[in-house]
């Protein structure tokens, strides 16, 4: 039976860059998830009969409310859905099964790299039929609705038995339990040439690659140890839990000190790599040497040819506006496009199914490409095993000639986190006002061209996007960029992005910090970080 259940609208249930986070006891209150569940398919056209996939990262209230949704799939009219066993699917998981499937759409139940557990954060987010990020126009609808929401429906049905492979009937829908890890597995083997790469690992390579405790653990014991011989013990943390162990699931230099410090030591393997919660972030550690998120990108575009599924070239390149501008020397070598949008993978998608960009990547360790819709972690671990087996040189080899190519973007981000909104805003606002007076003005050596609020103009479907990011932009091509995150659950995280190009050699090899000193201090000054903050130095630095 289908039960309508009274409702009322819960302040705030506005989905972010990617879909809605709340710590966990709020998703826990009575009626939250399922007026948030309820607001998706009530704005979403021609959904009935038809398939949406569902699956999270496996943390905390994960499987409690895949069988909310279940439910109330089988009570708004959809025909199938299709889980992961256990209710498990990273987030390029989902986007390769609903392209596979064709489906309709999908849910996401992540908060992505943050911290799991009873108190820490959970997230519901929704995909379109390309298996990417529902665009605005979808995510404010649903906002609108959940103002409004009276009422919300839910099949009375026991429990789906998630954790078994197999079809069964819920109601009038089929609920059909998946292998999570098998139609991704099957598309990563259609793009990079498997067979270098177990010849790369049969030759002596090693690796370490840490899940965190998180969603790619299974994904990677099949795929490196099982698949390509990554010898046993390659894959640690590789069991997904609930609070992902007591970790911060964010694969940084800061919550993957471990792999950062055993690359940097004596023993170290040839190659270390980590992904986040969902399985969507990235983090590139050669023997001696990280590998920032923007030079990832670069690399990754200008030796992508090397992996069968790129082997004719890629169309174009997109990087989020803060990511640093190293793809942008590569688009120019190759004469291929480049494309500088928001925040946000949603903004790639339209650029991906126009066929204008194939490689994507954002400086907080999102890289992807047209295969999915979202960033994919073990696609940019895989794609590098890719270059490695096919060049034969150290990480540290291939980046060092690649600047010698192309020079080098130093690049730093300064994220000072759960800052009281009004003082976020205080720095925000105190640098926007300054906006019209900065170009022409000389700090130091610093002269700066030109400064704005960045605002998109999307090129396919002509939809705009304004107040992304305030830029302050020297000549010569450094940048000090501003940015307020939209993917914590507490307070504002302030991010501060700072970069310098050095087209020299000879000067490529200081430290990353002491390159980017004289931006640093400019940056606090502009802003006023310190007293508008409170806090004298950044939370992180990557």
């Amino acid at each position: 039976m289908i039960r309508t259940v009274p409702t009322k609208p819960f302040d705030g249930q506005k989905p972010g860059t990617s879909g809605l986070r709340k710590k966990v006891p709020v998703f826990q209150q009575p009626g939250y998830v399922e007026n948030f569940v309820q607001s998706i398919f009530d704005v979403l056209e021609g959904s009935a009969g038809q398939t949406l996939v569902l699956g999270g990262d496996g943390r905390f209230f994960n499987r409690e409310v895949v069988q909310i949704v279940l439910k109330m799939a089988a009570a708004a009219g959809f025909g199938r859905v299709l889980v992961g066993q256990g209710g498990l699917l990273s987030t390029p998981a989902v986007s390769a099964v609903i392209r596979k499937r064709k489906a309709f759409g999908g849910i996401v139940l992540s908060a992505s790299h943050n911290p799991g557990g009873p108190e820490g954060d959970f997230g519901i987010k929704y995909n379109i039929g390309n298996g990417g990020p529902a665009p605005e126009k979808i995510t404010d609808a649903i906002f609108a609705r959940t103002k409004t929401i009276a009422e919300y429906r839910i099949l009375e049905a026991p429990d789906v038995d998630i954790d078994v492979i197999g079809t069964v009937a819920l109601g009038d829908l089929t609920v059909e339990v998946i292998d999570p890890v098998a139609d991704y597995a099957e598309l990563m083997q259609s793009l990079f040439d498997f067979d270098a790469i177990r010849a790369l690992f049969r030759s002596g390579f090693h690796m370490r690659f840490d899940a965190m405790s998180a969603i790619t653990g299974p994904y990677a014991h099949r795929i490196l140890e099982q698949t390509l011989g990554a010898a046993p013990g390659s894959v640690v943390h590789g069991t997904p839990l609930p609070d992902f162990g007591g970790h911060h699931p964010d694969p940084n230099l800061v919550y993957a000190k471990d792999l950062y410090d055993l690359m940097m030591g004596p023993d170290a393997p040839d190659f270390g790599a980590a992904s986040d919660g969902d399985g969507d972030r990235n983090l590139i550690i050669g023997r001696g040497i990280f590998v920032t998120p923007s030079d990832s990108l670069a690399l990754l575009a200008a030796n992508a040819h090397l992996a069968p599924g790129y082997a004719k070239g890629i169309a174009g390149i997109a990087r989020s506006m803060p990511t640093s501008r190293a793809a942008d020397r590569v688009a120019a070598a190759k004469g291929i496009g480049i494309y500088e949008t928001p925040t946000g993978w949603k903004f790639f998608g339209n650029l991906l199914d126009a066929g204008m960009a194939t490689i994507c990547g954002e400086e907080s360790a999102g890289t992807g490409s047209n295969h999915v819709r979202e960033k994919d972690g073990l696609w940019a671990v895989l794609l590098w095993l890719n270059i490695l087996a096919q060049r034969r040189q150290s990480v540290a080899d291939i980046v060092a000639e690649h600047w010698r190519t192309y020079g080098r973007n130093y690049y730093s981000r300064h994220d000072y986190e759960e800052v009281a909104t009004e003082k976020a805003n205080a720095v925000v606002d105190r640098i926007r006002a300054a906006l019209p007076s900065l170009p022409g003005r000389s700090f130091g050596a610093l002269k700066v061209e030109a400064a704005d609020d960045f605002a998109y103009h999307d090129p396919v479907d002509g939809s705009d996007s304004a107040h992304q990011g305030l830029r302050v932009l020297f000549e010569g091509g450094s940048r000090i960029i501003y940015r307020l995150s939209g993917t914590g659950t507490a307070g504002a995280t302030l991010r501060i992005y700072i970069e310098r190009f050095e087209p020299d050699p000879a000067r490529h090899g200081q430290e990353t910090q002491a390159a980017l000193a004289d931006l640093i201090v400019l940056a606090r000054q502009l802003g006023d970080v310190p007293g508008n903050t409170g806090m004298a130095e950044p939370s992180v630095v990557t």
